[in-house]
This record gives structure tokens, C-alpha cells and sequence, in this order.
């Protein structure tokens, strides 16, 4: 399933969505406001330029609400249901656990956007002299 070659591949392993090798952020995982989604302008690998047009991750802002809303959904279900909190507490857990996941949803919509629109090429590594 976590093959080479996958979409699920490159988001899970945070990789270049064309090769699968060059690393897709210039940092990693950090909770450090100015750092979270800094990427490489290209792959160090292929040379994919990340950033195809101007503007292009403003995009990935739909996918960050897809996101946000199935995590406020989970959470109130787990805090509600589960954990039998009041309505107040509920809101309070989804407000902390947003603050706290915020950096992993900003670039996890990020690598899931450019996966939607660049394919796996097996040969699309540039070869060094």
C-alpha cells in the first residue's frame, strides 16, 4: 500500500510527488511559525519546480478545511459521546487540538494539493555529472 509509486507514498513520507525522493519542505516537522511551510523552490532530486504557478497553494486552504472540519467532527464526537464532556469542554478540546495539529494540517494540505496534480514519473530523477 506505502509503495514507491503511490500518492499515499509521497504525502505520508512528505517526498516529491514526481519522484518520490527529493524531500518536498526545507524543514522538518517543527512547530516554529515561520518554518512550518517553507518548501524547496525544486526538488533536489528531479527538479520539479514546487511552486508551479503563483499563487498555486492557495488551493491547498480547501484542502486544510476539509481537514480542520473532519478533526472538529472527530474530536467533539470523542469528547461528546465518548468522554461524555459538556458542550463547552467539547469546544475547548476542539480549540486545543486544532492549535495543536495546526502545523501538521498546513502541510499535509500542501503535499496532498501537489499530489493532485503531478504524477509519479519512475525515470524523472536528473542525473548528476
Amino acid at each position: 500500500m506505502l509503495k514507491k509509486g503511490t500518492k499515499l507514498y509521497s504525502i505520508i513520507n512528505v517526498k516529491c510527488p514526481k519522484c518520490h525522493e527529493g524531500e518536498f519542505f526545507k524543514h522538518k516537522f517543527t512547530f516554529h511559525p515561520t518554518k512550518v511551510t517553507k518548501l524547496h523552490d525544486n526538488c533536489p532530486k528531479c527538479n520539479l519546480k514546487y511552486m508551479m504557478e503563483p499563487s498555486f497553494y492557495y488551493g491547498a486552504m480547501y484542502v486544510n478545511y476539509g481537514i480542520i472540519v473532519a478533526l472538529f467532527v472527530a474530536v467533539f464526537i470523542i469528547a461528546k459521546v465518548i468522554l461524555n464532556l459538556t458542550i463547552i469542554q467539547s469546544f475547548a478540546g476542539i480549540i486545543a487540538a486544532s492549535l495543536i495539529l495546526a502545523p501538521i494540517n498546513l502541510r499535509l494540505s500542501r503535499i496532498i494539493w501537489i499530489n493532485l496534480f503531478v504524477t509519479y514519473e519512475k525515470d524523472s530523477t536528473v542525473k548528476k555529472k
